[in-house]
């Protein structure tokens, strides 16, 4: 039985003046055996079925294949699309601009300790959460010049990838559609 999956990839960059095609991305995903790839805007958002058994059997095929593919090894964190409601459902920062509102989408759940790990680098407008394991940020004056992105890496929190807000609701709205795609 196939399942639906959200392939998230840390980035698209290959190097300078590089970047993945999302073409080439979904071309990867078919000559892997996966159903009906399909991506959404120019970021790494993969989405496509898979006779796999969880989230990780998804992970450990792709990400090795795109290395081969690219020649450049990159993370790619996978969610069962089932969980996806729960992720948007779980924002909390809704009030905020979805553009400065994101979510650290992690393989491993977080707990309430990466709140505490992160404090001294907020500023007094700035807000994070922990949601279902997964870390959300609310950065009013934008990322560039908050101390708290460069704070959050794979040594510290584990391997995860950010989608602001805009790109999370644009997902669910691609699953949600018929044709899979955002209306």
């Amino acid at each position: 039985m196939s399942r639906t999956f959200v392939a998230l990839l840390y980035s698209v960059v290959l190097g300078p003046g590089r970047r993945v095609l999302m073409a080439d991305l979904r071309a990867l995903a078919a000559e892997l055996g996966f159903a009906g790839p399909r991506t959404l805007l120019a970021t790494g958002n993969l989405i496509l079925a898979a006779g796999a058994r969880d989230a990780a059997e998804v992970e450990a095929r792709l990400e090795p294949a795109f290395a081969t593919r690219f020649g450049k090894r990159i993370d790619i964190v996978v969610r069962d699309a089932a969980a996806w409601p729960r992720l948007v459902a779980g924002c909390p920062f809704p009030d905020g601009d979805p553009a400065r509102v994101a979510v650290r989408v992690t393989r491993e759940p977080l707990t309430e300790a990466a709140v505490e790990r992160l404090a001294g680098y907020l500023a007094p407008c700035e807000r994070v959460a922990v949601v279902g394991g997964d870390l959300w940020v609310h950065l009013p004056d934008g990322f560039a010049p908050s101390r708290l992105p460069a704070a959050i890496t794979p040594k510290r929190f584990g391997v995860g990838t950010f989608r602001n807000w805009n790109t999370v609701r644009k997902i669910a709205q691609a699953l949600a559609e018929p044709d899979g795609r955002a209306p």
